[in-house]
């Protein structure tokens, strides 16, 4: 399950969305556990259907409260806290009427308010939330911006990683993470990834020691996220591996994180290769790939035609 203190969501956003405290304790949370259901869903506009989100209250609201019995309205309000929601945001400026703040005390459910528009109060919620609540999980790698690409470089232990990763550095492209790398799925389809607090900016070369990779190249050497494109593995030529295809007929090499497909490449790690340079042109193939552009196949394409042409009496 995933949970998001009500608490830390107001203190985070209080500022952005000029929110106050007006009735109710912050200590209840916004929790996840059906994986078929996003963080983002967690905050909407007021909804009897979805009542275990964090309700929004605007002036939309207000003037179909207007329009309604007494009766009535304590009815379809109670009913919504009868399910006990993790809070009522009022926005658009609105005043909280007695009734909402004196049914919300009553059922334990705080009460915020602000003066933004509720459009607005739900789009940044939303992206809160979506990070904040995301699935998670760490990865052993080496985690690289080339080319505006986040690239995950993997292998075993003593494959040349990091190696690789200063050589990147000093070529003008970013490290977001050194062995430890943080993946959220923030969106469908979408994998972001980030350094843990502690190792960030740090970067482990055997030899050297740990670097402080900002110390020494500047602001521009690091990068604070990414989002996960590709992955280059870093494999040994050795007896025990399979070597890899020198002209692989697919791109059907994916590995799944977190339930989205990642393009896969393995790079062979042996003397005399330039694996930065070799990773660039992975980087740069997968950005044409991406673009529906892809090279083999226009030269699988090019040689078929040149076959199905070929007259052998012309030879």
């Amino acid at each position: 399950m995933r949970r998001a203190s009500v608490a830390q969501l107001f203190e985070a956003n209080r500022t952005a969305l000029q929110l106050r405290h007006v009735a109710g304790r912050l200590d209840s949370w916004l929790s996840v556990s059906d994986h078929r259901v996003w963080p983002a869903d967690m905050v909407g506009h007021l909804n009897l259907i979805h009542p275990n989100r964090l309700q929004i209250m605007g002036e939309a609201e207000f003037a179909w409260a207007r329009q309604q019995t007494r009766e009535h309205l304590e009815q379809h309000l109670l009913g919504i806290l009868a399910c006990s929601p993790p809070g009522v945001i009022v926005a658009d400026d609105c005043d909280v009427p007695e009734i909402v703040r004196r049914a919300c005390d009553e059922a334990g459910v705080p009460v915020m308010a602000s003066p933004l528009e509720s459009a607005r109060v739900i789009e940044v919620l939303r992206v809160y939330l979506s990070r904040k609540m995301a699935e998670r999980v760490s990865l052993h790698g080496v985690f690289m911006d080339v080319l505006g690409v986040g690239v995950l470089v993997t292998g075993d232990s003593g494959a040349g990683k990091s190696e690789l990763a200063l050589e990147l550095i000093t070529r003008g492209h970013g490290l977001v993470a050194d062995d430890v790398v943080e993946i959220s799925r923030v969106a469908s389809g979408i994998l972001e990834g980030r350094c843990p607090e502690m190792l960030k900016d740090f970067l482990e070369v055997r030899g050297l020691g740990i670097l402080n990779i900002r110390t020494i190249f500047g602001e521009t050497a690091c990068r604070r996220k990414m989002k996960l494109k590709l992955i280059a593995h870093l494999q040994r030529r050795t007896g025990g591996h399979d070597e890899p295809l020198r002209l692989p007929l697919d791109d059907d090499d994916m590995q799944d994180v977190l339930g989205v497909p990642v393009r896969r490449v393995v790079l062979p790690v042996a003397a005399g290769r330039n694996l930065a340079v070799l990773l660039e042109a992975a980087v740069r193939n997968t950005i044409l790939q991406l673009r529906g552009i892809d090279s083999t196949q226009e030269f699988v394409v090019r040689q078929r035609s040149i076959l199905d042409n070929d007259d052998p009496y012309d030879r």
